[in-house]
């Protein structure tokens, strides 16, 4: 490790698939693929959950004061987020729905 940086993380040690074996190299791209999709949609939901927060204090904020302006983006910025993680939802579903159909396995391959 080189003791300059201050932080390297590992990630052959760290990444842990279903079978709880890690991987130290991708041998296929789907290993990648899977591993990308899974910890995207755990961060979509972080976002969401800051996304709601944030437009919710807004509008509840400019509705004490009685800025129109501000409350139009409070309520924007929610159905924004919400539309947004509903994408990202939804495409995961049609992902699934695809592998069910052509008995494909996308999202879990066989390592």
């Amino acid at each position: 490790m080189n003791r300059y940086l201050l932080a390297q993380v590992d990630l052959g040690q760290a990444t842990q698939l279903n079978n709880s074996r890690s991987v130290n190299s991708y041998s296929n791209f789907s290993q990648l693929i899977n591993i990308i999709i899974r910890n995207s949609i755990t961060v979509a939901g972080i976002i969401l959950l800051a996304l709601l927060i944030f437009g919710g204090i807004t509008f509840i904020i400019s509705a004490g004061s009685g800025d129109s302006k501000k409350a139009d983006q409070g309520k924007k910025t929610i159905t924004a987020s919400l539309v947004g993680f509903a994408v990202i939802i939804f495409s995961y579903l049609i992902i699934q729905i695809i592998q069910t159909i052509t008995g494909l396995n996308i999202l879990n391959p066989d390592l």
